[in-house]
């Protein structure tokens, strides 16, 4: 059972980790020129998605490793 959950684990932390990396980054270089980096904006679409499967893949993660101390 826990080899189970110890592979569960590996491919979510390469699914979160992926996930993490193709978020859009905030202002990038535009502060340096000037530009604003206050700008209030939403989520949408693809965005949106994203964000949410990010955030089921770290609670999903965090119930494995939970789970895992409780088998030891």
């Amino acid at each position: 059972m826990k080899t189970y959950f110890t592979i569960a684990q590996m491919i979510l932390s390469v699914a979160l980790t992926a996930a993490l990396l193709l978020q859009v980054k905030g202002g990038g270089l535009g502060g340096i020129f000037g530009q604003a980096d206050t700008v209030y904006r939403t989520r949408r679409g693809v965005e949106k998605t994203l964000f949410q499967i990010t955030i089921v893949l770290v609670v999903l993660f965090v119930a494995i490793s939970l789970a895992m101390l409780k088998i030891k």
